[in-house]
């Protein structure tokens, strides 16, 4: 059954709408998953002999002195990227299989995911050189085994905050609870999970501890799974009441304001939307890491413009590059209405561009690290409103990607995002205006440098109507490709 199930997949994997994009990007996977490899493995070879140079202690007290930090930071890490079995069972909800049999493949997957094995890379190596110092075999084979079940605990605890509020919620709250304690030294967590992770070594027998905890959590996300395996129950879309909300003063822009009205909705009402825009104002934290000096290696002052540009342009980059994606569930709908796409476009323009002047404005707290760090946010708004935005938009016709509006999943980013043409056109959204600043900067002076990155968005909005003219011809190019790769939900 299990080899049928596995079938099922390979065959997804190769008819879907997205397959070249797929493969390009499972190649580009393999390039990174071989890097954290060398990296952990690296460190697991490593780890040991430079702790117990640098003087900081018994290595493996060391290592589980900061073990609560480790499992803590992995259960984030698959909070945001690691892909939730959920989209493997609703397919299967069709088929004459088992729920039992469903869902214990859906969930057995999930062992064998990068964001499990990768851990072995650490802790085997890390444990045979613990063996070769002369370490008690048993206290070492019971620390890895209680270490590792701990990993693949945070694996069925991260499935089930994925699904559950009621688990999210309190989890989160307790490990804010405990950062703020030990970032204002009021209480250290390590002190305590210290003694918990050497007694799965001095006494091995408490392995068996983590191994009935995970054994819990297996059975908690199988019960739920299995309880809630209807496409009109627990898999389905979360419906909340509707609430009227007005925007009669859009009215006045004719086609523009009705447009407007939709996004401003459907930022508001969807939770993938919301955390798309939490993530932009996240964007105007980040010149932080460039003005503040705290980091040598941005000191160059062509950083600073790229600085800018992301802090201002956090929305544009975040929600713009999923244009026409946000509308996908109801996408064919429109296309099949009397709407132009000038119209269409314009509306999304106005609205990266209203949130572009927003960001700004709301940076303004940067003056104070300097009038010239403000000005950089400044000239890279005015590239990104008058270059920029049109990219983002061009950019958009390629990215054929149905987005969920309910899940939070992808807020960052989407593998179909990743193809040659947007991949080309990140150049003049990222590195054209470094060297155009760099050219200014180097050949007369920095006010020059700044002057001619604003003239190119200044430029920009002059050439609006002819460049809208071109993107329209893209998007109606494109036009069957997407309504067929919303189709194919992959």
């Amino acid at each position: 059954m299990f080899k049928h199930f596995i079938n099922l997949q390979w065959k997804s994997f190769f008819r879907s709408a997205s397959f070249k994009t797929n493969i390009g990007f499972k190649i580009l996977m393999i390039f990174g998953a071989l890097y954290f490899i060398l990296v952990f493995l690296a460190m697991g070879l490593g780890a040991f002999y430079i702790i117990d140079k640098s003087g900081l202690g018994d290595p493996l007290q060391v290592v589980n002195g900061i073990m609560i930090y480790y499992l803590v930071v992995d259960l984030y890490i698959r909070y945001a990227l690691q892909k939730m079995p959920i989209m493997n069972i609703r397919p299967l909800l069709y088929l004459p299989f088992r729920k039992g049999q469903v869902v214990q493949y859906s969930l057995g997957k999930t062992l064998f995911s990068f964001f499990n094995l990768a851990h072995a890379f650490f802790f085997v190596p890390f444990s045979i050189i613990l063996l070769i110092e002369g370490y008690d075999p048993a206290g070492v084979v019971g620390w890895h085994l209680g270490i590792f079940a701990l990993i693949f605990t945070n694996n069925f605890l991260n499935i089930i905050m994925n699904n559950k509020d009621s688990v999210f919620y309190p989890v989160i709250v307790v490990l804010v609870g405990l950062g703020v304690l030990q970032y204002y030294g009021w209480f250290d967590i390590t002190l305590y999970t210290v003694h918990l992770f050497d007694a799965l070594y001095n006494q091995p027998i408490y392995a068996l501890l983590p191994w009935g905890l995970l054994i819990f959590m297996i059975y908690a996300a199988f019960h739920y799974f299995k309880k809630h395996m209807y496409l009109d129950g627990g898999l389905a879309t979360k419906q909340s009441v509707a609430k009227t909300e007005d925007y009669a003063w859009l009215s006045r822009f004719g086609n523009l304001g009705i447009f407007l009205q939709n996004d401003i909705k459907l930022i508001k009402r969807n939770k993938r939307s919301r955390t798309t825009v939490i993530v932009s104002v996240l964007f105007l934290f980040y010149g932080l890491l460039f003005f503040t000096g705290s980091l040598e290696v941005y000191e160059n002052p062509v950083w600073q413009i790229f600085a800018g540009i992301f802090v201002s342009g956090g929305f544009l980059f975040t929600f713009g590059q999923y244009v026409p994606s946000w509308d996908s569930s109801y996408y064919p709908l429109m296309m099949s209405q009397n709407i132009q796409y000038k119209e269409y476009l314009n509306s999304k323009w106005y609205l990266v561009i209203i949130a572009t002047l927003l960001s700004t404005l709301v940076s303004a707290f940067y003056l104070y690290f300097g009038w010239e760090a403000y000005l950089a946010i400044l000239v890279g708004a005015i590239y990104n409103m008058g270059v920029n935005s049109y990219l983002v938009l061009w950019g958009g016709a390629y990215i054929k990607t149905p987005i969920d509006l309910t899940s939070n999943k992808n807020a960052f980013g989407d593998k179909q995002a990743f193809n040659t043409k947007t991949l080309l056109l990140t150049v003049p959204k990222l590195l054209l205006p470094l060297v155009v600043y760099a050219l200014g900067h180097y050949l007369v002076n920095p006010t020059v440098g700044y002057a001619m990155v604003a003239l190119s968005g200044i430029i920009g909005f002059a050439f609006k109507d002819a460049v809208f003219r071109k993107i329209e011809k893209i998007y109606k190019k494109e036009k069957y490709k997407t309504l067929l790769a919303y189709k194919q939900k992959t």
